[in-house]
């Protein structure tokens, strides 16, 4: 595993897109970085400081999303803590590799690699969406490098045939639903606005960074919904090792007018963590970091700052 230049950034995602001038470095005035690892070449942004004194944020999007999501918390962290904030293989500004199957059990391999190469230690993982399943898989796998866990609407078990997550599987995750996804950017345009409780919130200077985000592969977004079901083996190994995260802190962030992650949900991380706090936010949908936007900033901070040697 090799680290790649930021210099080098283009370059390294060149299969991925025909340059990044499309970014609005306005709303994300990070510095790209990009790490060469197996699997692909993985843009991130690494911004605030690395003396080792205060906590590592590591914020993982879900779909059809990438680390511009996050923009609001990176700025408004980044004074007192480390914010590293990575692309999906497939998403963003990180390589799209035609040999890499898109399955969130092998994301969550990527990620593990990606925390071991950079030598992230004591992290807080920050996870929504499909973030969630592939960010708590590290935590499984290594709780004792997880200081702590920011969930906000996302789940890490089977859905079986629950009729709610069933349906939307089928239908996306079919043939035709991927068809529409891949050609026709079906999830960016239709799936995702519907999944803010005001609308409004979804700025059309916003919706134009995630729809050149997936212009040219969207491989990975087509991928994630038959993953609902598809990968309920690796979904099942997650939950039943629940308890090696049990006891890390954590802070339930949740959307309540969110169509696809509901109370129901948020109930069962309630009941799984010994030591958590919860923040209800009524009003608000899926896709919490974009219309919640900078209001989250003191409720995740209020959170790391209480966490033990976070100082």
């Amino acid at each position: 595993m090799t680290s790649i230049s930021p210099t080098a950034v283009d370059d390294a995602i060149s299969m991925a897109h025909t340059g990044t001038g499309w970014v609005d470095r306005s709303a994300y005035p990070f510095e790209s970085k990009c790490l060469g690892l197996p699997a692909g070449a993985v843009h991130y942004v690494d911004e605030g400081p690395d003396d080792g004194g205060k906590a590592t944020l590591v914020m993982l999007h879900g779909n059809p999303t990438w680390s511009f999501l996050y923009r609001h918390l990176i700025r408004g962290l980044r004074d007192e803590y480390r914010c590293v904030a990575l692309d999906h293989l497939g998403f963003g500004l990180s390589e799209r590799p035609a040999d890499f199957s898109y399955r969130p059990e092998d994301h969550a391999d990527v990620l593990e690699a990606f925390v071991d190469e950079l030598g992230l230690e004591d992290v807080v993982l920050v996870v929504q969406d499909w973030g969630g399943p592939i960010g708590l898989s590290y935590a499984i796998d290594h709780p004792e490098n997880v200081a702590g866990l920011v969930v906000m609407n996302t789940w890490m078990w089977p859905v079986n045939d629950d009729p709610h997550f069933a349906r939307f599987s089928r239908l996306l995750g079919g043939r035709i639903g991927r068809e529409l996804i891949e050609r026709f950017d079906l999830f960016t345009r239709v799936v995702m606005p519907m999944g803010f409780a005001d609308r409004s919130k979804f700025t059309d200077a916003a919706r134009q960074q995630y729809r050149l985000a997936n212009r040219n592969d969207r491989t990975g977004v087509g991928v994630f919904p038959q993953a609902i079901l598809g990968s309920r083996t690796w979904l099942s190994s997650l939950w039943q090792r629940r308890e090696n995260i049990a006891d890390i802190p954590a802070r339930l962030i949740w959307g309540m007018e969110d169509g696809a992650f509901r109370p129901a949900e948020l109930r069962t991380f309630e009941g799984l963590f010994d030591d958590s706090t919860t923040v209800r936010l009524f009003g608000v949908g899926h896709y919490v970091q974009e219309e919640f936007g900078a209001d989250l900033v003191p409720l995740v901070r209020e959170f790391v700052d209480d966490l033990p040697d976070s100082e």
